[in-house]
């Protein structure tokens, strides 16, 4: 369970959330077995073929690109993630995290360490149309929900020219990612279909100096900066920073409570796979500008993007910049 630590001023407050069905495409094959978090699809066997499904209808263009992160101790710092559009937080096996960052408005030179997918992960990105997905491989018997899903699937067995790794760092955290070689160019501001709205901040907010959210093996913290007018990314009580020396932050983040539940997926050591699931509705906190607003979320269909409500049912803000959406277990 996620349990959430706060600064001055705010309060913990936790409800049950109500959740959706899972999409259809996805739940039709939930009762096959889990990915590996070092498994096969960690040294690049266990690929999946591109997916022949046609973008939604919904979105026209180009879709975003999303990169599964590393996010273990010996993972850091990371490359590549400071420029995301969005960077969201899931738990995996043994109570450990893993990030997805989604790439719209600029690419990076460089992202990794890159590592496996996960059955959420499906479900998380149907609201991006068909976008490209990043990634070390798979279980074998996640295989056929990947191919079946409305995106495009890359990894070092279909797409070697884009992947190399770095001799300097210990396997499997050591691969990494030019996603121009995937992606010949950034698709633009259109393909963050996340349904986020950004503006001037809502009335109201608690003023909040930090805010930490707690997996069963690993933490996030989130500090304000006054002079960096952001927030300043920490993981498992240290500064978070990129390979370059410079401090992880974001300008909006998102607590969002959501049902974590087991799957019937099982690692390499027997550890269930967290499913984290995205569609449905419930309370959410937004951290920008030094402040807390507890709001609503809700995303009614897997195709949807999310909409954070105040109590009045207005929309929420975010602020120009990096999101980070933590979603942590409703309890």
């Amino acid at each position: 369970m996620a349990t959430v630590g706060m600064g001055r001023g705010a309060r913990g407050r936790r409800a049950t959330t109500t959740a959706a069905l899972l999409a259809a495409t996805v739940t039709a094959a939930l009762a096959v077995g889990c990915t590996s978090g070092v498994g096969p699809g960690d040294d690049g066997r266990g690929s999946p073929k591109e997916s022949r499904q046609q973008s939604s209808p919904s979105q026209a263009g180009p879709s975003a690109i999303a990169v599964k992160i590393d996010n273990a101790a010996r993972a850091r710092p990371h490359t590549g993630v400071d420029a995301a559009d969005v960077v969201y937080t899931e738990q995996v096996e043994g109570g450990l995290s893993r990030l997805m960052a989604v790439y719209a408005t600029r690419l990076p030179e460089t992202v990794g360490p890159v590592r496996s997918a996960r059955e959420s992960d499906l479900e998380l990105l149907r609201q991006f149309g068909r976008p490209t997905l990043a990634f070390s491989g798979a279980q074998k018997k996640l295989l056929p929900l990947i191919d079946e899903a409305p995106l495009r699937a890359q990894t070092p067995g279909n797409a070697a020219d884009a992947y190399f790794r770095d001799s300097g760092r210990p396997a499997p955290h050591n691969l990494y990612l030019r996603p121009e070689r995937i992606v010949p160019e950034a698709p633009g501001k259109a393909a963050l279909t996340t349904g986020f709205r950004y503006g001037s901040a809502p009335a109201g907010g608690t003023a909040t100096d930090s805010r930490t959210v707690r997996y069963p093996a690993a933490r996030f913290t989130f500090t304000w900066s006054d002079s960096r007018d952001r927030w300043l990314v920490g993981m498992d009580g240290a500064p978070a920073t990129t390979a370059d020396g410079e401090r992880m932050t974001a300008t909006t983040v998102v607590v969002q409570y959501v049902k974590v539940r087991e799957s019937a997926f099982r690692d390499f050591l027997g550890n269930n796979t967290p499913y984290t699931q995205t569609v449905g509705s419930g309370r959410a906190e937004v951290l920008r500008d030094g402040r807390t607003w507890d709001v609503h979320w809700k995303r009614e269909k897997a195709a949807d993007g999310t909409s954070f409500t105040t109590g009045d049912g207005a929309p929420v803000n975010f602020a120009k910049g990096q999101v980070w959406v933590v979603f942590a277990e409703a309890s």
